[in-house]
């Protein structure tokens, strides 16, 4: 009689250890779950623009991360900056967070030059801080080139060589 009712009690111990290990299980599969990005969220993080519309000289902006993107082709007497210029099929173009560096501002583009009205920052059109109180310049957001559309959002060849010269 006693040897039935420790294998009575071990089946009754064993059968709870199962079903903890398996509760367990789950519970870590739900909590892994909730610490993922959600998949809107993943979507959100790239942003796609096609390039080939824009005309020379002209500045387009985006949004991308709830943050405005300048992106301006240049003209052929604008000058060059190899340092931080984003060259797709011939043509440079100044890609760059909207943002001031100093106070997070945004800058407005006037006579060729990206000027911030709060504390009168202006940076050149390659986004060069070169008066005022920004201590650096303008953010290059990260990007990959497709053909003629640049990606917002994921890192390419070309953004990589930007980051080493900067």
């Amino acid at each position: 009689m006693s040897v039935e009712k420790n294998d009575r009690r071990n089946f009754i111990g064993m059968s709870f250890g199962a079903v903890a290990a398996v509760g367990g299980i789950f519970s870590l599969v739900a909590l892994k779950k909730t610490w993922d990005p959600l998949p809107s969220v993943k979507a959100a993080g790239f942003t796609t623009v096609d390039l080939s519309p824009i005309k020379d000289g002209e500045l387009y902006q985006v949004e991308w991360r709830k943050k405005p993107i300048f992106i301006l082709k240049k003209t052929a007497d604008m000058k060059n900056d190899a340092k931080r210029d984003v060259v797709v099929g011939g043509a440079r173009y100044t890609v760059c967070i909207g943002l001031c560096t100093h106070l997070g501002c945004i800058p407005s583009y006037k006579g060729g030059q990206f000027v911030c009205a709060c504390h009168g920052g202006i940076f050149d059109v390659s986004g060069n801080n070169i008066f005022g109180p920004p201590p650096r310049p303008l953010d290059i957001p990260p990007f990959k080139i497709d053909g003629t559309k640049l990606v917002l959002g994921e890192t390419g060849p070309e953004y990589e060589k930007l980051v080493s010269q900067a």
